[in-house]
């Protein structure tokens, strides 16, 4: 019989939703920039990097591997 340490898969989710938004993150680090340079509304690029920031703390809610394994970046 094969037993799954829950804890161990959250803590690998985690580790997995941090590697696939860090290169998001640095793209909207640009955009961001470039916003900043022309006056453009940075309000769409300001929420999407905290829905990036806030996705290894929902891993913290799951209670199944099915729901682990549906969060992405």
């Amino acid at each position: 019989m094969i037993t799954i340490n829950f804890e161990k898969a959250r803590a690998i989710t985690k580790d997995r939703l941090r590697a696939e938004r860090a290169p998001l993150l640095s793209a909207l680090d640009v955009q961001f920039q470039r916003n900043m340079e022309t006056g453009a509304d940075n309000a769409a690029v300001v929420a999407e990097k905290q829905r990036l920031r806030d996705l290894p703390a929902l891993a913290d809610a799951c209670t199944t591997l099915d729901e682990l394994k549906a969060l992405k970046a």
